[in-house]
């Protein structure tokens, strides 16, 4: 099996600081201070040096963690293969991802895997996407549910992960309920293009997407307000203080004056939702099942949406 010191050490090179990586861990700071030490005592190497009130990695250190990707990979693959031919499954299965996601797929997979495995634990873990790739270095989940990231931290052709497409879900626009096109069932981005927007920061995921959208369109949007939550944002626009946009998976629940409407024309957005889970375990019987069932999810939600969504 693969030393857990090493793993201490692949997120402390991700995470920088003694106190990061023992918050993903679980372990104390002290802990981790210790397995760091240990493991250069055992290695006999400096994989660590000072860095005025911390600690840093040395070449030595930042190759050692590059080159594990592989032998990490090897390992989940052995183990996976393991399994299968002895027909065991893990004890403990763990889920993590962003809001909506561990709303509409995780916790029907967790339902269901608790109920075909009842003497399996299923821990379930709402997190940003980026956190959720933390976790799977950290070994603290097995499995992620993520908006598909476009960065240097992780993207698509990370060594470390293996991403399975689930769904591409479409953005709504939501606007107040006595708006002009409250009525309809559609509406371009051209026909709002004037509307002040409600959006996230610059930088963000979704203003991403906000933007690549208007750019499809030749259209420059105004930015009135900037909000994180999806609960926010719908206040703003039920307040009347503009408009914005809404994935389809993130409910409007009981939010009183909004309208969502659907896109229609040019530039509609969406963000594509993948399952992500160390490279090399994708062959273990559980996260087979678990893919199954969150495909089979998925498909269902695209059934219930008109064709011209999908």
């Amino acid at each position: 099996m693969i030393d857990p010191r090493l793993i201490t050490l692949r997120v402390f090179a991700r995470c920088g600081t003694v106190g990061a990586t023992a918050e993903l861990t679980g372990y104390s700071p002290s802990a981790v201070s210790a397995q760091l030490r240990e493991l250069q005592r055992v290695l006999g190497m400096q994989l660590l040096t000072k860095d005025g009130r911390g600690v840093r990695l040395t070449a030595t250190g930042r190759f050692l963690v590059a080159g594990s990707d592989t032998l990490i990979a090897e390992w989940e693959s052995l183990r996976a293969a393991a399994m299968e031919a002895g027909d065991q499954v893990q004890s403990r299965f763990g889920l993590g991802g962003f809001s909506t996601a561990a709303a509409q797929l995780l916790a029907p997979l967790a339902a269901t895997l608790r109920s075909t495995r009842p003497l399996l634990e299923v821990q379930v873990l709402e997190a940003n996407p980026a956190r959720c790739f933390d976790l799977l270095v950290a070994e603290r989940i097995d499995l992620a549910v993520v908006v598909a990231m476009q960065s240097d931290t992780y993207g698509e052709d990370d060594p470390r992960f293996e991403q399975t497409v689930l769904l591409d879900d479409p953005l709504d626009v939501i606007i107040p309920s006595n708006h002009p096109l409250a009525s309809r069932e559609t509406v371009t981005l051209e026909e709002l293009a004037s509307e002040p927007w409600i959006t996230e920061a610059a930088g963000s995921t979704y203003h991403s997407l906000f933007t690549a959208a208007f750019t499809a369109v030749g259209v420059t949007p105004r930015i009135a307000h900037e909000a994180v939550e999806w609960e926010t944002q719908i206040a703003f626009v039920g307040a009347g203080l503009g408009v914005g946009l809404l994935p389809r998976l993130a409910p409007l629940r009981s939010a009183e004056n909004v309208v969502r409407l659907r896109i229609t024309g040019k530039g509609k957005p969406a963000r594509r939702i993948v399952a992500a889970v160390r490279r090399g375990s994708i062959a273990s019987p559980l996260i087979q099942e678990a893919l199954g069932i969150l495909q089979v999810r998925a498909n269902h939600i695209l059934a219930a949406r008109p064709e011209d969504d999908l």
